[in-house]
Parts: structure tokens; sequence; C-alpha cells
């Protein structure tokens, strides 16, 4: 069989394609890679298109929260926590360690919380432009994902799976200033539970 040149053309831009939208969608996180609680823009990895950010988003006057949030508008809403509703002091760092372990530690270097599920076999770190924060292994496969961690809100193209839960919290703003948060402690759960019917 005889292949025209506009043939093999087509093939070879079907056959990249995919991994240059994949390539587009995220900015790889690199083993050792860490960020810092503080005040200023380098503690954050946004997604590249910078619709979304992960990274210390600081809280009333000392207090910072390892978040995902909305990064191009001014009230920067978050859509993620990690480390249930706990603040972390200035200085707390989050580190994508060399053998994998993804963890926020105080500044003492006490753990505070980590990645479960993550380490063995975790190449990079990445912030997708969808809101999800992934961590995966030399394949681009997903090992561990924020998706399947929610806390307050869904994304599109993000499910809720079963024995997920979803809590409401409550959250003051003035502009781009934040407030001291009242969060909420199991109030409003919304609760994903199999539900069994009946044998007809």
């Amino acid at each position: 069989m005889v292949f025209s040149m506009l043939d093999l053309l087509c093939f070879f831009l079907f056959m990249i394609i995919p991994y240059s939208t994949i390539a587009q969608t995220s900015r790889n996180i690199s083993l050792g890679s860490s960020l810092t609680a503080r005040n200023d823009d380098n503690s954050s990895w946004a997604s590249p298109s910078g619709e979304f950010a992960f990274g210390f988003q600081q809280t009333g006057k000392d207090g910072f929260l390892l978040a995902i949030w909305f990064n191009k508008i001014p009230e920067r809403t978050i859509v993620w926590s990690a480390n249930g509703n706990n603040l972390v002091p200035q200085g707390s760092q989050v580190e994508l360690t060399s053998d994998g372990q993804f963890m926020l530690n105080d500044a003492t270097g006490k753990r505070i919380w980590y990645a479960e599920s993550a380490g063995t076999g975790v190449a990079y770190a990445a912030m997708l432009d969808t809101g999800n924060f992934v961590l995966a292994n030399q394949n681009s496969s997903t090992l561990w994902q924020s998706f399947d961690q929610p806390t307050d809100t869904i994304l599109p193209t993000q499910t809720l799976n079963q024995n997920s839960n979803l809590y409401a919290r409550y959250t003051a703003t003035v502009g781009a200033n934040f407030l001291p948060r009242e969060y909420s402690v199991e109030r409003f759960p919304f609760l994903v539970r199999r539900l069994f019917l009946p044998a007809k």
C-alpha cells in the first residue's frame, strides 16, 4: 500500500495532537519542588491558563490555608483545601519530595498533612486547568488527585464518588482582602451513599 505525503502528514498530526493537548493543559511540577506560606506571589502554582492556582492563601492576619482557588477573580474563591479547616502559620511548607511524597509541614518541620496513596511511582505534580491538582507517574497516570478529596465545591468534569462528603462553610470577604473565616464543622453536610433498591 502506497501512502501519499498528505496521508503521512495527517497521520503524524493525529498522533501528536493528544500529547500537545496534554502539554497545554498542565504544567509539571518536578520532584523536590516546594512552596512556603507567605504573603507573596511565590507561594502558589498556577494552572497553564492561570484560571486556577494551588498553594497558600493568607486568611486573617497570621493564618494560611493550603488550597486551590479561582485565580483570575479578585475574590480568589477557594474550591478545595487540604488539612480540613485547619490554618497553618507563616513559614509552613508543602513539598513534593524526591521520593514522591506530597506533604505539608509546619515551620518546625512537623508533618501536618500528606496526600494518602501517593508516593510510590510519583514522577511529578500538576495544577490542571480543570481545577484538579494531580500527582502522576512517568506515564501520566494519576496516582492521587484533589478531585477525589472534595471539600465544599464540585467543579465541571469532577464527579462525587460514593462515600464522598461535601461540607458547607462560611467565608467573609471584602474585595480582595480576606477577613478571618468562620468555618462550619460538619454543618450542612452533603453525603453520597449507595442506594439499594428492592428487586422487582
